[in-house]
């Protein structure tokens, strides 16, 4: 009998296997393809996902040193200015997705988590006890008996399918876009902010999404190799037996939404390059995370536009978010409802996700009342309150789960504390376990009876808050800003140690 055996390993998958291994369980995880894909699905990371990696002590694995905020982004291609903002949360980090995954996949294979490559669930049933899952690998089908199964495995989830929960949503096949690795002559860069030079259109800024009225264009130049995108709207038809796409097909995309020839070369490198066309997009969301003893994580649960680059912020703090409690409900210490937590904080925050994409893809399309309400969009984003919106929006910062107080820290994310000794929050966060700060050094006796669970950290530190309570997925689930807590502060403490990590041991 496995304790959680996880469906996928991409991304969202192998963050769920680290955690959970952190926690003291070891998932088994089951991969359909043989190998790595060499596909890059993404480019990069944005939002709280970065902060979340930096917690975790894997932010240097991947590119040294956490680094300020961006100091602008795109919303709907029109530029959000985040210098308005009077606190910065858009953290990005220009890494692909497939060294995000290699990175997960070797520190995986650190803590002990068996990855089983080329293996794909077929068949799915579950008691009162456990869930059967029935696999076929390289060498046959075989058979496993589960406490907990994930789903991790992809808008197109077989783990989804075969427990039966809906996927409504809509798709949308308006669109079609072009993506290819290309070369640009130098005469048509601009040294100075790294975009393009583009006759009737001035200098196009790196890495935005600039709308005309045919269609969307967005020129990235990234370390590995620049990337060119368009995106055109069509009558929603698909021709019949398209052949693959060609560095010419996105040559003339570029005609037709900017009028203009850019002369593309052929990528340099080894590669992978990509040059890849897509139809449309799917924007849907699982009837229920949970079924049972099944669970859904990422894609799986989810799948919505890809503009503002939510994808992995959301399906990676899905996998944070589920962990511990899994890990809890295995290890026999969790407290009652604490697995269904995880659909009620989740869920509403895939819900706001899918809003704003949607939000943004209707400022693309074309058409006169558009660019109207484009302009009035670029007119409130001018206003500093509605930056912060915004970019508490996009980045994932708006996010408060139910709290247990009035403290306005209770149920956000913890913030990024520096102790007096020059130790960082994020540095005492990797071990995922549930951590006490106590900047009072009175509330050690209140954690008698959690000691095995949660874990007390002292000293001093800049802030408002004088203690916090902090959960293994970054969240305050407890705070006060008193310099000596009263006794209702200190039975509001117990609570909320009760209510998410269990009773004590005395009890």
């Amino acid at each position: 009998m496995e304790d959680v055996v996880i469906a996928g390993a991409g991304p969202n998958g192998l963050m769920l296997a680290c955690e959970l291994a952190l926690a003291g369980v070891r998932p088994l995880v089951l991969e359909r393809l043989p190998e790595p894909t060499a596909e890059n699905r993404a480019n990069g990371l944005v939002g709280q996902v970065v902060r979340l990696l930096d917690r975790r002590g894997l932010h240097d694995r991947l590119a040294g040193p956490i680094t300020p905020p961006a100091p602008a982004f795109v919303f709907g291609a029109l530029r959000l200015d985040l210098t308005l903002a009077e606190r910065n949360p858009l953290h990005r980090l220009g890494v692909p997705q497939r060294r995000v995954e290699a990175m997960l996949g070797e520190r995986a294979a650190e803590l002990g988590v068996e990855v089983r490559r080329g293996h794909e669930l077929t068949g799915l049933a579950q008691d009162a006890d456990a869930v059967t899952l029935d696999v076929t690998g390289p060498d046959g089908p075989y058979r496993l008996r589960t406490r907990y199964h994930v789903g991790a495995d992809g808008g197109r989830s077989v783990t989804r399918k075969l427990t039966g929960i809906g996927f409504p949503g809509v798709t949308e096949d308006r669109t079609l876009s072009y993506t290819a690795n290309a070369t640009v002559p130098e005469e048509f860069t601009d040294p100075e902010s790294g975009g393009l030079r583009v006759p009737g259109h001035g200098v196009i800024p790196p890495f935005f999404h600039y709308r005309t009225e045919t269609g969307l264009f967005v020129y990235a130049p990234f370390a590995a190799g620049p990337l060119v995108t368009t995106m055109e709207w069509t009558d929603g038809e698909e021709a019949e037996n398209e052949p693959p796409m060609t560095l010419d097909d996105q040559r003339a995309s570029i005609r037709r939404v900017l009028g203009f020839d850019l002369p593309l070369g052929a990528p340099e490198g080894d590669g992978p390059h990509l040059l890849r066309r897509l139809r449309g997009h799917n924007t849907r969301l699982a009837g229920k995370f949970r079924e049972g003893r099944v669970l859904l994580v990422g894609d799986a649960a989810h799948v919505h536009s890809a503009i503002g680059a939510p994808g992995l912020n959301l399906g990676l703090q899905d996998a944070v978010g589920l962990g511990w409690k899994l890990a809890a409900t295995v290890r026999g210490w969790a407290p009652a409802g604490l697995l269904d937590t995880y659909e009620s904080e989740r869920r509403p925050v895939a819900e706001r996700v899918v809003m704003h994409t949607q939000a943004q893809s209707a400022l693309l399309a074309p058409g006169r009342d558009v660019t109207a309400l484009r302009e009035l969009f670029g007119e409130l984003l001018r206003l500093p309150s509605a930056v912060q919106h915004v970019a508490d929006l996009m980045s994932g910062a708006d996010v408060r789960y139910e709290p247990g107080t009035d403290h306005p820290l209770d149920g956000r994310w913890a913030p990024d504390l520096v102790l007096a000794d020059g130790t960082r929050l994020a540095e005492l966060t990797a071990t995922a376990r549930p951590l006490l700060l106590d900047f009072t050094g009175s509330l050690g006796d209140e954690l008698r009876g959690w000691t095995d669970r949660v874990d007390l950290v002292s000293g001093e530190a800049d802030g408002d808050a004088t203690a916090l309570l902090v959960r293994p997925d970054g969240y305050v689930a407890w705070a006060t800003s008193s310099a000596e807590p009263a006794d209702t502060e200190r039975k509001a403490l117990r609570v909320a140690l009760e209510r998410w990590f269990g009773g004590p041991l005395d009890a």
